[in-house]
């Protein structure tokens, strides 16, 4: 992104954001008397879901209706044998492949043809893998939702709604000339310059809307905007009756794609794609013009001050243990290990 990323506070690196909070985390870790005292905030998911634990597991959590098919793809599994999982589950191109462990987008991508397939599977055959349908509802967001454990309703604090990554044709201008004199969209250019490498020459019509990149995350290009104007007590009603069918899960996000907020509030055309434990965040933080690097780090501690809360009375209502300090930390040391390897391979792939 070069020197524009100075002028666009929501593309800083994530320690930006964490670090001037250190301060307050340890404030709570001394008030909790213990340093990994979130680790009881969701008993459901691994180490409270600290990005360690397996997608494919936490997906399993999610009712039947709501998941979209998945297959989880062990590392260095046959080809042969994908293919046959692929046919035994009915998954049809295009399809969503990505890590089992990993977030902001690494090596998350859209597999149209069996070729595409095959190329990314001879890439990272050494990763345990998740193949999944692609969900084709037009809208996607991520809600932010807690509930306090000797509560009966929980609460929605953040919804951030997600636009792709789009340019408009004129009529003239090749693709890859729209996206250079596009604000946003040459920020991504060496993403999208992989991906479009085909068509970069070709010239959309005039007013066709192209989308540059379906995969919904930040550091893909997708537009974060803050949607918390959507936020009424039908959404909170419909959420807990989701959350209700998954034990012991008190605080994260969950990503949907969905056709409407009514048909959302109805419980019906939508898909949790994934969901999230700890290391969530409430990414409408990430909206420039409805919020500031300040009040962002202001969101962090809020919810951190949640987290506090929920871990706490599970600890000490509910009895759940906290994890062994040297279990959380090694856990967190396979991550940065893993995530590194992860890293290699997505700059392997640009």
């Amino acid at each position: 992104m070069g020197a524009s990323i100075f002028k666009h506070w929501e593309y800083w690196p994530s320690y930006l954001f964490y670090l001037p909070n250190i301060p307050y985390a340890i404030y709570l870790a001394i008030k909790a008397k213990n340093p990994v005292f979130f680790s009881a905030a969701n008993p459901a998911i691994q180490h409270s879901g600290n990005g360690s634990e397996s997608k494919f597991s936490t997906l399993q959590l999610i009712p039947e209706a709501y998941k979209p098919i998945s297959v989880f793809i062990k590392a260095n599994n046959p080809i042969s044998s994908t293919l046959l999982q692929m046919e035994q589950n009915k998954l049809t191109y295009p399809l969503i492949i990505k890590p089992d462990i990993g977030f902001r987008g690494l090596l998350v991508q859209r597999i149209k043809t069996e070729n595409e397939l095959l190329k990314y599977l001879e890439k990272h055959h050494n990763l345990n893998l998740i193949i999944q349908e692609y969900i084709s509802f037009k809208k996607e967001c991520g809600i932010f939702y807690y509930r306090i454990p000797s509560e009966e309703k929980g609460h929605i604090t953040s919804i951030t709604l997600k636009k792709y990554l789009t340019v408009t044709g004129d009529g003239f201008s090749t693709l890859k000339e729209l996206i250079l004199k596009d604000s946003r969209a040459k920020l991504y250019f060496d993403l999208l310059k992989d991906l479009h490498h085909n068509n970069l020459d070709s010239i959309p019509i005039k007013d066709e809307e192209k989308i540059l990149n379906v995969i919904g995350n930040h550091s893909k290009g997708t537009q974060f905007i803050n949607g918390k104007h959507l936020i009424t007590p039908e959404l909170e009603q419909a959420i807990d009756q989701i959350i209700e069918q998954i034990p012991n899960w008190y605080y994260g996000r969950l990503d949907l794609k969905y056709n409407s907020i009514e048909d959302l509030i109805a419980l019906k055309n939508f898909k949790i794609i994934e969901f999230n434990g700890i290391i969530s965040e409430p990414t409408h933080i990430y909206d420039p013009t409805n919020s500031s690097y300040f009040k962002a780090l202001k969101e962090i501690r809020k919810h951190w001050k949640i987290l506090y809360r929920i871990a706490i009375l599970n600890h000490s209502k509910n009895k759940i243990k906290y994890d062994r300090i040297s279990d959380f930390i090694n856990s967190l040391r396979e991550l940065k290990t893993y995530t590194n390897q992860i890293k290699k391979q997505s700059n392997l792939n640009a």
